[in-house]
Protein backbone atom coordinates (compact mmCIF):
# COMPACT_ATOMS: atom_id res chain seq x y z
CA UNK A 1 0.00 0.00 0.00
CA UNK A 2 1.95 3.41 -1.29
CA UNK A 3 1.58 5.95 1.71
CA UNK A 4 0.62 9.67 1.21
CA UNK A 5 -0.25 13.12 3.05
CA UNK A 6 -2.89 13.82 1.14
CA UNK A 7 -4.16 12.01 -1.94
CA UNK A 8 -5.88 14.01 -4.74
CA UNK A 9 -8.08 12.69 -7.63
CA UNK A 10 -8.16 14.63 -10.57
CA UNK A 11 -4.71 16.70 -12.12
CA UNK A 12 -6.20 19.81 -13.83
CA UNK A 13 -5.84 23.02 -12.56
CA UNK A 14 -7.77 22.49 -9.45
CA UNK A 15 -6.25 19.23 -8.25
CA UNK A 16 -2.04 20.60 -9.58
CA UNK A 17 -2.77 24.23 -7.95
CA UNK A 18 -3.55 21.93 -4.41
CA UNK A 19 -0.81 19.76 -4.77
CA UNK A 20 1.31 22.71 -5.68
CA UNK A 21 0.89 24.14 -2.55
CA UNK A 22 0.86 21.33 -0.73
CA UNK A 23 4.53 20.29 -2.01
CA UNK A 24 6.04 23.25 -1.40
CA UNK A 25 4.59 23.12 2.41
CA UNK A 26 6.72 19.43 2.50
CA UNK A 27 3.66 17.28 2.47
CA UNK A 28 3.53 13.98 0.54
CA UNK A 29 0.95 14.18 -2.31
CA UNK A 30 -0.07 11.54 -4.99
CA UNK A 31 -2.57 12.80 -7.29
CA UNK A 32 -4.65 9.99 -9.77
CA UNK A 33 -6.23 10.80 -12.99
CA UNK A 34 -7.65 8.54 -15.59
CA UNK A 35 -6.35 10.66 -18.21
CA UNK A 36 -2.31 10.29 -19.65
CA UNK A 37 -1.17 14.14 -19.97
CA UNK A 38 -1.08 16.10 -22.02
CA UNK A 39 -4.44 14.78 -23.01
CA UNK A 40 -7.46 16.83 -24.67
CA UNK A 41 -9.73 19.09 -22.72
CA UNK A 42 -12.36 20.68 -24.42
CA UNK A 43 -12.65 24.48 -22.77
CA UNK A 44 -12.05 28.02 -24.55
CA UNK A 45 -8.80 28.68 -22.96
CA UNK A 46 -8.72 31.66 -21.37
CA UNK A 47 -6.97 32.71 -18.35
CA UNK A 48 -7.17 35.79 -16.22
CA UNK A 49 -4.11 37.74 -14.30
CA UNK A 50 -5.48 36.66 -11.15
CA UNK A 51 -4.56 32.67 -12.10
CA UNK A 52 -0.69 33.28 -12.66
CA UNK A 53 -0.49 36.16 -9.77
CA UNK A 54 -2.08 33.07 -7.39
CA UNK A 55 0.52 30.64 -9.20
CA UNK A 56 3.40 32.79 -8.55
CA UNK A 57 3.85 32.64 -12.36
CA UNK A 58 5.18 35.16 -14.87
CA UNK A 59 3.14 34.85 -17.94
CA UNK A 60 6.73 35.60 -19.75
CA UNK A 61 7.85 32.19 -18.25
CA UNK A 62 4.87 30.08 -19.27
CA UNK A 63 5.09 31.29 -22.87
CA UNK A 64 8.76 30.68 -23.12
CA UNK A 65 6.97 26.88 -23.28
CA UNK A 66 3.47 27.12 -24.54
CA UNK A 67 1.15 28.94 -26.66
CA UNK A 68 0.21 32.31 -24.81
CA UNK A 69 -1.89 35.09 -26.45
CA UNK A 70 -2.81 38.01 -24.77
CA UNK A 71 -6.51 39.55 -24.68
CA UNK A 72 -6.54 43.14 -25.15
CA UNK A 73 -10.35 43.29 -26.71
CA UNK A 74 -13.46 41.61 -27.14
CA UNK A 75 -16.20 40.58 -29.64
CA UNK A 76 -19.63 40.70 -27.90
CA UNK A 77 -23.50 40.32 -29.40
CA UNK A 78 -26.30 38.78 -29.45
CA UNK A 79 -25.83 35.12 -31.59
CA UNK A 80 -29.11 36.54 -33.89
CA UNK A 81 -27.63 40.17 -33.88
CA UNK A 82 -24.63 42.60 -34.93
CA UNK A 83 -21.51 42.48 -32.25
CA UNK A 84 -19.67 45.23 -30.54
CA UNK A 85 -15.62 45.38 -30.23
CA UNK A 86 -14.93 46.57 -26.77
CA UNK A 87 -11.02 47.80 -26.58
CA UNK A 88 -8.73 47.29 -23.17
CA UNK A 89 -5.97 49.25 -24.45
CA UNK A 90 -3.85 46.46 -22.60
CA UNK A 91 -3.45 42.89 -21.80
CA UNK A 92 -6.43 41.88 -19.38
CA UNK A 93 -6.62 37.86 -19.65
CA UNK A 94 -4.83 35.24 -21.71
CA UNK A 95 -5.67 32.57 -24.45
CA UNK A 96 -3.75 28.94 -23.59
CA UNK A 97 -4.13 25.54 -24.82
CA UNK A 98 -5.48 23.97 -21.98
CA UNK A 99 -3.43 20.41 -23.53
CA UNK A 100 -0.31 22.29 -22.20
CA UNK A 101 -1.17 24.12 -19.68
CA UNK A 102 -2.72 21.33 -17.38
CA UNK A 103 0.68 19.44 -18.29
CA UNK A 104 2.21 22.56 -17.12
CA UNK A 105 0.91 22.92 -13.90
CA UNK A 106 0.51 19.32 -13.12
CA UNK A 107 4.74 19.01 -13.75
CA UNK A 108 4.95 21.74 -11.80
CA UNK A 109 3.13 20.53 -8.81
CA UNK A 110 5.82 18.36 -7.97
CA UNK A 111 3.57 15.86 -6.75
CA UNK A 112 3.65 11.48 -7.54
CA UNK A 113 1.50 11.65 -10.28
CA UNK A 114 -0.64 7.94 -11.58
CA UNK A 115 -2.13 9.14 -15.14
CA UNK A 116 -4.00 6.94 -16.91
CA UNK A 117 -5.65 4.74 -13.51
CA UNK A 118 -9.39 5.50 -12.76
CA UNK A 119 -10.64 5.44 -9.52
CA UNK A 120 -12.15 1.77 -9.18
CA UNK A 121 -13.23 2.16 -5.51
CA UNK A 122 -12.77 4.23 -2.89
CA UNK A 123 -13.69 4.41 1.36
CA UNK A 124 -12.88 5.09 4.23
CA UNK A 125 -11.34 3.65 7.50
CA UNK A 126 -9.64 3.82 10.80
CA UNK A 127 -9.26 7.72 9.87
CA UNK A 128 -7.27 7.16 6.28
CA UNK A 129 -8.79 7.23 2.95
CA UNK A 130 -8.26 4.02 0.37
CA UNK A 131 -8.39 4.34 -3.35
CA UNK A 132 -8.26 1.46 -5.12
CA UNK A 133 -6.60 -0.75 -2.79
CA UNK A 134 -3.32 1.20 -3.55
CA UNK A 135 -3.12 4.36 -1.65
CA UNK A 136 -3.68 5.18 1.44
CA UNK A 137 -3.54 8.95 2.83
CA UNK A 138 -5.53 10.58 6.08
CA UNK A 139 -6.94 13.74 3.50
CA UNK A 140 -8.51 13.41 -0.19
CA UNK A 141 -9.19 15.91 -2.43
CA UNK A 142 -11.79 15.13 -5.18
CA UNK A 143 -10.35 17.43 -8.27
CA UNK A 144 -11.97 15.53 -10.86
CA UNK A 145 -14.79 17.41 -12.48
CA UNK A 146 -18.22 17.86 -13.33
CA UNK A 147 -18.21 13.69 -12.68
CA UNK A 148 -15.72 13.28 -9.81
CA UNK A 149 -15.99 9.99 -8.61
CA UNK A 150 -15.29 11.52 -5.18
CA UNK A 151 -18.29 14.19 -5.91
CA UNK A 152 -20.13 10.94 -6.63
CA UNK A 153 -18.93 8.87 -3.39
CA UNK A 154 -20.15 12.42 -1.17
CA UNK A 155 -23.70 12.43 -3.28
CA UNK A 156 -23.65 13.79 -6.24
CA UNK A 157 -25.71 12.65 -9.11
CA UNK A 158 -24.95 14.39 -12.04
CA UNK A 159 -27.38 12.91 -14.14
CA UNK A 160 -29.95 14.72 -12.09
CA UNK A 161 -27.63 17.89 -12.09
CA UNK A 162 -28.56 21.38 -14.53
CA UNK A 163 -25.36 21.34 -15.87
CA UNK A 164 -23.93 23.52 -18.61
CA UNK A 165 -23.59 21.16 -21.59
CA UNK A 166 -20.08 22.53 -24.02
CA UNK A 167 -18.79 21.47 -27.48
CA UNK A 168 -15.78 22.58 -28.26
CA UNK A 169 -12.66 22.04 -31.43
CA UNK A 170 -9.61 23.36 -31.09
CA UNK A 171 -7.60 22.68 -34.11
CA UNK A 172 -4.28 23.88 -35.61
CA UNK A 173 -5.35 25.98 -38.87
CA UNK A 174 -3.62 25.22 -41.95
CA UNK A 175 -1.36 27.98 -43.36
CA UNK A 176 -3.95 29.42 -45.90
CA UNK A 177 -6.26 29.13 -43.30
CA UNK A 178 -4.22 31.25 -40.85
CA UNK A 179 -3.77 33.76 -43.25
CA UNK A 180 -7.18 34.80 -44.24
CA UNK A 181 -9.10 33.83 -41.14
CA UNK A 182 -10.03 37.22 -39.56
CA UNK A 183 -10.10 35.89 -36.15
CA UNK A 184 -7.90 37.88 -34.41
CA UNK A 185 -5.66 36.55 -32.07
CA UNK A 186 -5.85 39.51 -29.30
CA UNK A 187 -9.83 40.06 -29.12
CA UNK A 188 -11.51 36.76 -28.65
CA UNK A 189 -15.54 36.70 -30.05
CA UNK A 190 -18.07 35.51 -27.66
CA UNK A 191 -22.27 35.20 -29.09
CA UNK A 192 -24.89 34.76 -26.95
CA UNK A 193 -27.71 32.85 -26.86
CA UNK A 194 -31.30 34.55 -27.54
CA UNK A 195 -32.40 33.13 -24.11
CA UNK A 196 -29.57 34.43 -22.58
CA UNK A 197 -28.91 31.12 -21.14
CA UNK A 198 -25.75 30.26 -22.64
CA UNK A 199 -22.79 31.33 -25.87
CA UNK A 200 -20.94 30.66 -28.04
CA UNK A 201 -17.08 31.61 -28.94
CA UNK A 202 -13.96 32.14 -31.35
CA UNK A 203 -10.78 32.63 -29.36
CA UNK A 204 -7.38 32.28 -31.66
CA UNK A 205 -4.22 31.75 -30.42
CA UNK A 206 -1.52 32.15 -32.72
CA UNK A 207 -2.40 29.37 -35.49
CA UNK A 208 -4.85 27.43 -33.45
CA UNK A 209 -8.61 28.03 -33.44
CA UNK A 210 -10.94 27.03 -30.44
CA UNK A 211 -14.76 27.51 -31.11
CA UNK A 212 -17.27 26.28 -29.23
CA UNK A 213 -21.10 26.68 -27.66
CA UNK A 214 -22.21 25.59 -23.64
CA UNK A 215 -25.83 26.32 -22.71
CA UNK A 216 -27.53 25.48 -19.74
CA UNK A 217 -28.62 21.22 -20.10
CA UNK A 218 -27.83 21.67 -23.55
CA UNK A 219 -31.21 22.98 -24.83
CA UNK A 220 -30.86 23.66 -29.34
CA UNK A 221 -27.28 23.03 -28.57
CA UNK A 222 -27.42 21.84 -32.32
CA UNK A 223 -29.53 24.36 -33.61
CA UNK A 224 -27.40 27.27 -32.30
CA UNK A 225 -23.65 25.65 -32.97
CA UNK A 226 -24.89 25.58 -36.52
CA UNK A 227 -25.71 29.30 -36.44
CA UNK A 228 -22.54 29.93 -34.62
CA UNK A 229 -20.56 27.65 -37.28
CA UNK A 230 -22.54 29.48 -40.56
CA UNK A 231 -21.93 33.16 -39.09
CA UNK A 232 -17.95 32.20 -38.18
CA UNK A 233 -17.95 31.18 -42.10
CA UNK A 234 -19.84 33.97 -43.52
CA UNK A 235 -17.45 36.71 -41.64
CA UNK A 236 -14.31 35.09 -43.19
CA UNK A 237 -13.03 33.05 -39.20
CA UNK A 238 -13.89 29.54 -39.83
CA UNK A 239 -12.54 28.36 -43.44
CA UNK A 240 -15.67 26.76 -45.64
CA UNK A 241 -14.08 23.56 -46.19
CA UNK A 242 -13.33 23.25 -42.28
CA UNK A 243 -15.43 20.64 -40.33
CA UNK A 244 -14.19 21.07 -36.67
CA UNK A 245 -14.68 17.67 -34.67
CA UNK A 246 -16.14 18.45 -31.21
CA UNK A 247 -15.55 17.30 -28.05
CA UNK A 248 -18.62 17.53 -25.03
CA UNK A 249 -17.67 19.06 -21.70
CA UNK A 250 -19.84 19.25 -18.62
CA UNK A 251 -20.04 21.64 -15.48
CA UNK A 252 -22.01 23.60 -13.00
CA UNK A 253 -22.49 27.17 -13.06
CA UNK A 254 -22.10 27.95 -8.65
CA UNK A 255 -25.81 29.31 -8.71
CA UNK A 256 -27.05 25.79 -9.62
CA UNK A 257 -24.85 23.29 -7.79
CA UNK A 258 -25.94 21.79 -4.73
CA UNK A 259 -22.89 19.47 -3.85
CA UNK A 260 -21.75 19.56 -0.59
CA UNK A 261 -18.02 21.28 -0.54
CA UNK A 262 -16.25 18.42 1.45
CA UNK A 263 -16.97 15.48 4.31
CA UNK A 264 -14.81 14.07 7.14
CA UNK A 265 -10.93 14.01 5.08
CA UNK A 266 -12.15 15.70 2.15
CA UNK A 267 -12.93 18.57 0.45
CA UNK A 268 -14.01 18.51 -2.95
CA UNK A 269 -12.28 21.33 -5.65
CA UNK A 270 -13.14 22.94 -8.80
CA UNK A 271 -15.57 21.40 -11.21
CA UNK A 272 -16.05 18.81 -8.66
CA UNK A 273 -17.50 21.26 -6.26
CA UNK A 274 -19.86 22.93 -8.66
CA UNK A 275 -17.95 26.16 -9.14
CA UNK A 276 -17.92 27.90 -12.48
CA UNK A 277 -18.48 31.33 -12.89
CA UNK A 278 -22.03 33.53 -13.32
CA UNK A 279 -22.30 34.89 -16.55
CA UNK A 280 -19.08 33.29 -18.74
CA UNK A 281 -19.10 29.95 -17.33
CA UNK A 282 -15.57 30.27 -16.50
CA UNK A 283 -13.49 27.32 -14.40
CA UNK A 284 -10.17 27.71 -14.84
CA UNK A 285 -9.80 30.40 -11.55
CA UNK A 286 -12.08 28.69 -9.73
CA UNK A 287 -10.35 25.47 -10.17
CA UNK A 288 -6.88 26.95 -9.20
CA UNK A 289 -8.89 29.62 -6.25
CA UNK A 290 -10.88 26.70 -4.83
CA UNK A 291 -7.28 24.31 -5.23
CA UNK A 292 -5.77 26.56 -3.51
CA UNK A 293 -8.03 27.43 -0.69
CA UNK A 294 -8.01 23.61 -0.14
CA UNK A 295 -4.65 22.85 0.32
CA UNK A 296 -4.58 26.03 2.82
CA UNK A 297 -7.61 24.15 5.10
CA UNK A 298 -5.02 21.51 4.66
CA UNK A 299 -2.11 22.75 6.06
CA UNK A 300 -4.27 25.18 8.84
CA UNK A 301 -5.16 21.72 10.28
CA UNK A 302 -1.66 19.90 10.28
CA UNK A 303 -2.58 17.55 7.50
CA UNK A 304 -5.16 16.28 10.42
CA UNK A 305 -8.44 14.82 9.17
CA UNK A 306 -10.14 15.43 12.44
CA UNK A 307 -9.04 19.00 12.35
CA UNK A 308 -10.38 19.77 8.79
CA UNK A 309 -12.53 22.30 8.86
CA UNK A 310 -15.14 21.65 5.95
CA UNK A 311 -17.42 25.09 7.29
CA UNK A 312 -14.59 27.58 7.12
CA UNK A 313 -13.95 25.95 3.47
CA UNK A 314 -17.23 26.43 2.53
CA UNK A 315 -18.10 30.13 3.41
CA UNK A 316 -14.62 30.67 2.05
CA UNK A 317 -16.11 29.46 -1.58
CA UNK A 318 -18.95 31.31 -0.41
CA UNK A 319 -17.21 34.45 -0.35
CA UNK A 320 -15.23 34.16 -3.33
CA UNK A 321 -18.15 32.79 -5.49
CA UNK A 322 -21.24 33.69 -3.99
CA UNK A 323 -24.07 31.60 -2.84
CA UNK A 324 -24.83 28.05 -4.24
CA UNK A 325 -28.12 26.59 -4.67
CA UNK A 326 -30.10 25.52 -1.95
CA UNK A 327 -31.30 22.14 -0.90
CA UNK A 328 -34.40 22.25 -3.18
CA UNK A 329 -32.52 23.18 -5.70
CA UNK A 330 -33.38 26.85 -6.03
CA UNK A 331 -30.60 29.09 -7.46
CA UNK A 332 -30.24 32.55 -6.42
CA UNK A 333 -30.83 35.07 -8.57
CA UNK A 334 -27.77 35.37 -11.14
CA UNK A 335 -26.78 39.24 -12.47
CA UNK A 336 -27.88 40.41 -14.74
CA UNK A 337 -31.35 39.16 -14.89
CA UNK A 338 -31.64 38.16 -18.89
CA UNK A 339 -34.44 40.43 -20.06
CA UNK A 340 -31.86 43.23 -18.60
CA UNK A 341 -29.23 41.72 -19.77
CA UNK A 342 -30.55 42.17 -23.80
CA UNK A 343 -29.98 46.01 -23.17
CA UNK A 344 -26.55 45.66 -22.61
CA UNK A 345 -25.64 44.69 -25.73
CA UNK A 346 -27.72 47.40 -27.53
CA UNK A 347 -27.45 50.02 -24.89
CA UNK A 348 -24.24 52.66 -24.03
CA UNK A 349 -20.34 50.93 -24.67
CA UNK A 350 -19.83 51.53 -20.63
CA UNK A 351 -22.55 48.74 -19.68
CA UNK A 352 -21.11 46.51 -21.78
CA UNK A 353 -17.49 47.18 -20.84
CA UNK A 354 -18.92 46.37 -16.84
CA UNK A 355 -20.57 43.45 -18.10
CA UNK A 356 -16.93 41.97 -19.42
CA UNK A 357 -14.96 43.41 -16.89
CA UNK A 358 -17.21 41.82 -13.63
CA UNK A 359 -18.15 38.45 -15.20
CA UNK A 360 -15.41 37.55 -17.39
CA UNK A 361 -12.02 39.16 -16.27
CA UNK A 362 -13.21 38.84 -12.71
CA UNK A 363 -11.90 42.47 -12.25
CA UNK A 364 -12.87 42.72 -8.72
CA UNK A 365 -11.88 38.98 -7.92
Amino acid sequence: MEQADVLIVGAGPAGSSCAWKLVRAGLRVAIVDRAVFPRSKPCAGWVTPGVFEALALDPRQYARQCVLEPLSAFLTGLLDGAARRTDFGAAVSYAVRRTEFDHFLLRRSGAAAALGTAVDSLCRGGGRWEVNGRWRAPVLVGAGGHFCPVARHLGARPADEEAVIAQVAEFQMDAGEARVSRAQGECPELYFLPGLDGYGWCVRKGDWLNVGLGSEGGRGRAGHLAALLERLRRTGRLSAARRPSFQGHAYLLRRASRRPAGGAGVLLAGDAAGLAAESSGEGIWPAVASGLQAAQQILDAGGDPEKLRVESYEDELRRRFGPAGDAHGRAPAGWPERQAARLVFSGPSFLLRALLERRFLHAAA
